[in-house]
């Protein structure tokens, strides 16, 4: 079982390689060309490059998602399950809702590959994009800091301590997820303002738990 474990734990470890590096290329590199990009590199890039990086991507966050599923399934009776890695699993989870549910299906629109509005679908698959780039950073730090506990943030949620300590950043995380899909990109807007958000978030997210 110990074997499977860390077969499991690497697998993970690949797929969301795979998952949040094409995220970061899509918000950092490819968002920034497309605006620069002649018509007809872009026209040629719409059609052959970023639908294939759509298929890595979308695959990638399955394939880290259900990986994820099947270690969490693993944890017996609680024992590992502390406020870290229900924060960080929250966050992936949305991650990965994002991904199919809103970034996939208004991808398809802003590039042509179905019809509809193409501006309003790129929009929302932007702000979706951005606010996964924004999760990205406060659940990595969770997701590594729940196999190496060395203060108060690793109690069990069992606990009322525990409890208490995960509410607001629930409560917090859910506000953004809802502005994700109903809201406006505001610091997001730039890749500079993205990254800073998201160290940011970290912060708060890890300060709320530890004084807590």
């Amino acid at each position: 079982m110990d074997v499977l474990n860390f077969l499991f734990r690497w697998a993970h470890l690949l797929f969301g390689i795979t998952w949040i590096g094409l995220l970061y290329y899509f918000n950092f590199v490819q968002g920034g060309y497309f605006k620069q990009a002649s018509p007809a590199a872009l026209a040629d890039a719409k059609a052959k490059l970023a639908p294939s990086a759509l298929w890595w991507f979308r695959w990638g966050a399955m394939a880290t998602f259900l990986t994820g599923v099947i270690l969490l399934i693993g944890m017996h009776h609680g024992l590992r399950l502390n406020n870290y890695i229900v924060i960080g699993s929250t966050l992936g989870t949305l991650m990965f809702l994002n991904v199919w549910l809103v970034i996939w299906p208004n991808q398809k629109v802003a590039l042509g590959l179905v019809a509809g509005d193409g501006a309003t679908a790129g929009a929302k698959a932007l702000l979706a994009s951005r606010t996964n780039t924004l999760f990205s950073a406060p659940m990595a730090y969770c997701m590594l800091y729940s196999a190496h506990p060395v203060s108060t943030g690793y109690q069990s949620v069992y606990t009322d301590s525990g409890f208490q300590s995960l509410l607001i950043p629930l409560i917090v995380i859910a506000l953004l997820e809802i502005n994700a899909l109903k809201g406006k990109q505001g610091p997001l807007t730039s890749v500079k303002g993205v990254i800073i958000s998201s160290i940011a978030l970290t912060a708060v997210l890890v300060g709320i738990v530890e004084i807590l």
